[in-house]
């Protein structure tokens, strides 16, 4: 039986003679995961190549991290009025996904058309693609002690410092749930049944991603209801929380709006 999850005493990883930022560097692995599952994809599909997955990455990833950090700081203003030089220190933590997939996408896409890609396949092809570069990059909140749960009695409670805990507002030795490892598992089964649903359901290009959105604002959801980090209230509900809702509800009406069989798709007038 595991009597709780401990937290690495360090945000960095020491390979060798290299020191690493432990956040930063499971993003990147993340990325090289999300890279060649999307490359594989497309050379399944015949749409693409592994070069054309680097390709829209190189502009797609950069993108998005812009974009998750400014939905960050837009959202949590009050955290960078003081000290507007803290906006540059992604290392130390703060990307907003909804931000981060919004741009991310949006450039990808643009790439993708640049590099003459059918749009709703890439689409189809990239989202578990996603799904599981948010599985590995989870892990940098529990290297840099954030955004974990309430307190728990459950056997696999998060151990983090005793400074951290006093910062939360608990006593030295609390355990709190692990939302990264929830959120992390989540996105990483997440991953698995989009590809399993894309082999059994014969349905239209760019669907799947719309199944990948409604999967994970409804994991979301829960997973943010657990966190006891400051966020924007609105209604009982944190803002993160709202957001799930606006998407899932979105992302399900595209399901249904398409959820036609493919051969019932009724042919062009002569």
């Amino acid at each position: 039986m595991i009597a709780s999850i401990p937290s690495p005493s360090s945000g960095t990883l020491t390979i060798g003679p290299l020191t690493l930022n432990a956040y930063g560097a499971l993003i990147a692995l993340g990325v090289i995961v999300a890279v060649w599952v999307f490359g594989r994809r497309l050379e399944q599909r015949g749409i693409g190549t592994r070069d054309d997955a680097s390709a829209i990455a190189l502009w797609a990833v950069p993108a998005g991290v812009i974009g998750a950090r400014l939905y960050h700081v837009v959202t949590d203003w009050d955290r960078f009025a003081d000290n507007p030089g803290k906006i540059i220190e992604v290392w130390k933590g703060g990307l907003g996904i909804w931000g981060g997939i919004a741009v991310g996408v949006l450039v990808g896409v643009l790439v993708a058309k640049r590099r003459e890609l059918p749009l709703a396949a890439s689409l189809t092809c990239v989202a578990p693609a996603i799904a599981f570069a948010q599985a590995i990059g989870r892990w940098g909140n529990w290297f840099n002690q954030e955004l974990f749960g309430r307190p728990t009695t459950l056997p696999w409670g998060l151990e983090v410092s005793a400074s951290t805990a006093i910062d939360a507002g608990y006593e030295p030795g609390t355990l709190f749930h692990p939302t990264f490892l929830y959120e992390s598992v989540g996105c990483a089964l997440l991953g698995f049944a989009l590809i399993a649903l894309d082999k059994r359901k014969p349905m239209r290009d760019g669907v799947l991603f719309a199944y990948y959105v409604a999967g994970y604002t409804a994991m979301r959801f829960f997973v943010e209801g657990l966190r006891i980090d400051p966020a924007h209230d609105v209604a009982g509900l944190r803002l993160n929380q709202w957001v799930s809702l606006v998407v899932f509800t979105a992302a399900v009406i595209v399901i249904v709006a398409m959820r036609r069989p493919l051969d019932r798709i009724p042919e062009p007038a002569q």
